[in-house]
């Protein structure tokens, strides 16, 4: 069922690469990788997903102009480590 706007995630892509390197060999806060590392990952469709920290709520009121999250959406904080890392697997169109 199409929601009327126009891009819509696909449930049904899978992981399919890192975007950057594996989080634990990132510098910073150590980590496990057990307990929760934000990550960027390609899909199978190349679309992008991100594990963070959902901040949605913190950030609700504080929102710039014309900003809007919607029901189905999140407002997910990486490390600004993890998206320098994943640079180099961007493309840059």
């Amino acid at each position: 069922m199409s929601s009327g706007r126009g891009w819509e995630a696909d449930p049904h892509a899978t992981f399919t690469r890192r975007l950057g390197v594996h989080p634990t060999k990132l510098t910073g806060p150590p980590t496990d990788g057990k307990q929760g590392c934000p990550d960027i990952w390609e899909l199978s469709n190349g679309d992008v997903a991100i594990i963070g920290r959902d901040l949605t709520d913190e950030y609700a009121d504080r929102l710039p102009d014309g900003v809007t999250v919607v029901h189905d959406e999140r407002v997910v904080v990486i490390p600004r480590v993890t998206i320098v890392a994943a640079k180099k697997d961007i493309p840059d169109a």
